[in-house]
């Protein structure tokens, strides 16, 4: 196959891999199952995933991503090869990849995502910041000169900024997003009904009955856990409106940065913000209320993104087109 041009949205929880042309291929949880004796790559993506918190002592189920970047190199590295190979099978010539990084990362940081991406066969690596590709994604038009809001709340960061022409005025890249609410979910449980729950029973119990804003109606919802006291299995109802009193914490710290970053933008960038509103991307941002919870603390009109999971990604993949020009400019 001819030499692709591929776009990464290398998450925390899910890698999504959108190609030209073809739209978006590939949509799998970063997660690896090794065998630690011989280093050897079991599972990849969703088979992996059922492997956590359920594997033999000589099987570790890993996430090689935290916080928006690469804790295990060599992992990650395996883990995009097996992603890239998926995605185009054998490759005549080896394809660019695009791939989409937190807005204050380190420049060891991004040097460990070029060369892993590199080791894993792109021919060339490209890197673009999470909320310059969620705008693009969600359809705004940045290359005017006019300010752009974005809040973007993936697995392990949330990254906001202000846009404008074409890039970041006023950005900040927080580790509070979706894995933060699943440990404050299993530190309620834990300290609420002495029951100790896993991350998946946690990150279901954010999806079925979380919120951070009160509900009409109280949802509940039963889960299984070990109970500390016995350390029996054990059955327990939650409510919704302790799901509202465990994520109140988290919630409460990506208003914060909302807050710091509308405080620091210019003042003619905020008056474009307040008549266009807050955009929010990521799959952290489908939390019910999360929405209704930054409106009210800002008195800005927040709007969710259409596909707001997959905006990261589609933004990686439109900027893919601007690629020749880049390497011209590298060239020049």
């Amino acid at each position: 196959m001819f030499g692709q041009d591929i776009g990464i949205d290398l998450g925390t929880a899910t890698v999504i891999a959108y190609v030209k042309g073809k739209g978006i291929v590939l949509r799998e949880p970063s997660v690896v199952a090794v065998n630690n004796v011989t280093g050897e790559v079991l599972a990849v993506g969703h088979e992996a995933r059922r492997m956590l918190g359920r594997t033999p002592g000589n099987i570790i189920a890993t996430r090689p991503l935290r916080d928006g970047v690469i804790s295990d190199y060599t992992v990650t590295e395996k883990m995009l090869k097996y992603f890239i190979n998926k995605i185009g099978g054998k490759f005549l010539f080896a394809p660019r990849i695009m791939i989409c990084i937190p807005s204050q990362v380190t420049e060891v940081e991004k040097k460990a995502v070029i060369d892993a991406a590199s080791n894993a066969g792109a021919r060339r690596v490209y890197l673009i910041e999470e909320p310059i590709a969620a705008a693009i994604g969600a359809g705004l038009d940045i290359s005017k000169p006019s300010g752009n809001m974005i809040v973007d709340i993936g697995g392990g960061t949330t990254d906001i900024a202000v846009i404008s022409l074409g890039g970041s005025v006023v950005s900040t890249s927080i580790k509070v997003a979706g894995d933060k609410f699943d440990e404050a979910i299993i530190k309620y449980i834990k300290k609420r009904h002495n029951v100790m729950i896993g991350e998946r029973t946690a990150e279901e119990l954010k999806l079925n009955i979380g919120c951070v804003y009160p509900k009409f109606q109280d949802m509940e919802m039963d889960v299984r856990g070990r109970d500390l006291l016995t350390g029996l299995p054990k059955t327990i109802t939650v409510y919704s409106s302790e799901m509202l009193e465990a994520l109140e914490e988290p919630a409460s710290l990506i208003i914060d940065a909302v807050h710091n970053v509308l405080e620091r933008t210019p003042p003619e960038l905020a008056s474009d913000i307040s008549d266009k509103g807050i955009y929010m991307t990521g799959g952290g941002c489908l939390i019910d209320g999360l929405d209704k919870l930054i409106q009210e603390k800002t008195g800005i009109n927040v709007m969710i993104a259409e596909d707001s999971i997959s905006c990261v990604a589609i933004g990686t993949g439109k900027a893919l087109d601007n690629l020749d020009n880049l390497d011209r400019s590298r060239r020049a």
